[in-house]
């Protein structure tokens, strides 16, 4: 059976027993871009200031404290609260819904498979458009793109309690077993699903920070890397002294910054995650302490995990992480 993943592309599918292994992300949410048009943008980056909880970004993003529930899976936390906390200088993705003008010869079928990475989903994408996949759809019409929800199966989950979560409706969950083509077959813990969320509005607040999102990407990509080479042997011995001082959190927010700033060396990227990794540790942030080590061992795959530079609780983190990380 297969479940669909959208870490990489909104079309790709994976097993359901690797589906377990893709939980923990890093920080460093995956900005889901449709073309080089940002007014397409699945979701945007935000750096999380002194302060702020994911509930508080929720309402002032979506005028929706609630939503809250979305911003965990989408950035692959904890659903337990009191695991879920973000951390200053941490980058997050905010998820929003997408919209499209439909162009003459534009189906339901093509729409689904442009944006949702399936034809079959034109179900999905029909109805929360208020219309039928085969009826046809209206040239010139605006319509809402949902956003693809990448949710991890945990135990006592099925298809009608995510429904209930996530979805107008508890019967819905027809739509999450359609969507997901899983042939009526209940899901179990581990599996990945997508689900397709429409109801993200963003207020106008929450639009504001996309803009400022979405322009910081694309002035990432612009940018001078080389500039940013050389900043980050200027900055990295001052994020390692930060970790050896225990200043966990400013390590964190030095850190991300420097991975933002630009197309980094392998070498420079395995330093700063390495750091990274410590200081999550440190701050119990285990899921993303496990990114961090993913991210470590992948710039520099002959990185061994040394007792003697580190610690038990390290060393477990990282072999979990390992243990976690996609096969070939």
């Amino acid at each position: 059976m297969l479940r669909s993943n959208n870490l990489d592309s909104l079309a790709s599918v994976i097993s359901k027993p690797s589906a377990n292994k893709a939980l923990a992300l890093s920080c460093i949410a995956a900005v889901v871009l449709v073309g080089s048009d940002a007014s397409r943008a699945e979701a945007f980056p935000y750096v999380v200031k002194k302060g702020e909880s994911l509930a508080d970004l929720a309402g002032r993003f979506y005028g929706k404290v609630e939503l809250e529930k979305v911003l965990v899976p989408a950035n692959a936390l904890d659903a337990d609260p009191s695991r879920s906390q973000v951390i200053p200088g941490m980058r997050i993705e905010v998820p929003a819904t997408a919209h499209h003008t439909v162009s003459a010869g534009e189906t339901w079928e093509t729409l689904a498979e442009r944006y949702l990475g399936l034809k079959k989903r034109s179900e999905a994408l029909a109805i929360v458009n208020g219309s039928m996949p085969w009826l046809p759809a209206e040239t010139g019409r605006e319509i809402v793109i949902p956003y693809n929800l990448r949710y991890v199966v945990k135990r006592g989950d099925s298809t009608p309690s995510i429904a209930y979560r996530f979805l107008p409706k508890r019967d819905d969950a027809y739509v999450l077993d359609r969507y997901n083509e899983l042939g009526g077959d209940p899901v179990e813990p581990g599996d990945v699903i997508l689900v397709p969320i429409a109801e993200l509005a963003l207020t106008d607040e929450g639009r504001r920070a996309a803009k400022e999102g979405l322009d910081y990407v694309e002035s990432e990509s612009e940018g001078d890397d080389r500039d940013a080479q050389d900043a980050a042997e200027d900055e990295i011995p001052k994020l390692s002294a930060e970790v050896r001082s225990g200043a966990y959190v400013e390590a964190v927010t030095r850190g991300n910054a420097l991975l933002g700033s630009g197309k980094l060396t392998d070498a420079e990227t395995a330093r700063i995650e390495r750091q990274l990794l410590e200081a999550y540790v440190a701050l119990d942030a285990t899921t993303l302490a496990e990114g961090a080590c993913r991210a470590y061992r992948k710039a520099d795959p002959e990185a061994p995990l040394d007792p003697v530079e580190m610690s038990p609780k390290i060393i477990h983190v990282c072999t979990a992480a390992m243990l976690k990380a996609p096969g070939p």
